[in-house]
C-alpha cells in the first residue's frame, strides 16, 4: 500500500497528475479524514522531493525513515518507488528549479550621441537591450526593454560571465 501511495505522489511530482480517488481508496483502511490524507500526501511529497534534491540513495533514505519510526516494510515500499523514479524525479526538479521565466530572444542596438542641442560634445554610447521572456507554461513572450550606459553594460556583461562560470563549475 505504501508503495502505491508513493507511486501516486511521485506521479504528481513528475508532472503527470495525481489520482485522488486512488489515494482515498489506499487510505480508506486507516480511516483518514480529508486533512489527514492531504497531510500524508504533502509529507510524502516533501520527503521524496528532498531526497531527490539532495541525491540521497534509497538505502540511506530507508535507514533515516526507520530511525524516525516508520516500520521497515513501509520504508522499504517507499524506497522501492523512490529508487525506480529517482533519476526522472531529479531531472524534473532540475528543470523546474529557479526558472521563473525563460529567455526567448535578445535584440540590441547601440546609439552613439556625438553632440546635442545642450552640449557641444557628448560622445557617449547607449546600449538598448530588448529581452523577450517566456513564462514556464509557454505563454506569449513578454518584452522587457532597458537602456544602459557603456560602463554599466560592461559591468553587467562581466557579472553575467562570472555567473555563467559559477554555474558551469557546478556541473
Amino acid at each position: 500500500r505504501s508503495s502505491d501511495l508513493c507511486a501516486q505522489v511521485l506521479k504528481d511530482l513528475l508532472g503527470e497528475g495525481i489520482d485522488y480517488e486512488k489515494i482515498l481508496k489506499l487510505t480508506a483502511d486507516a480511516r483518514f479524514e480529508s486533512g489527514d490524507v492531504k497531510a500524508t500526501v504533502a509529507v510524502l511529497s516533501f520527503i521524496l522531493s528532498s531526497a531527490a534534491k539532495h541525491n540521497v540513495d534509497s538505502e540511506s533514505l530507508s535507514s533515516e525513515l526507520q530511525q524516525l519510526g516508520l516500520p521497515k516494510e513501509h520504508a522499504a515500499g517507499l524506497c522501492r518507488s523512490y529508487e525506480d523514479k529517482q533519476s526522472p524525479l531529479q531531472d524534473r526538479l532540475r528543470d523546474c528549479s529557479l526558472r521563473l521565466m525563460r529567455l526567448d530572444s535578445v535584440s540590441w542596438r547601440v546609439d552613439y550621441t556625438l553632440s546635442s542641442s545642450l552640449l557641444a560634445q557628448v560622445n557617449e554610447p547607449l546600449i538598448h537591450l530588448k529581452l523577450n521572456l517566456r513564462e514556464r507554461n509557454g505563454a506569449v513572450p513578454q518584452p522587457v526593454a532597458l537602456t544602459v550606459s557603456a560602463e554599466k553594460f560592461r559591468i553587467l556583461l562581466t557579472e553575467l560571465k562570472q555567473a555563467q562560470e559559477m554555474m558551469n563549475s557546478l556541473n
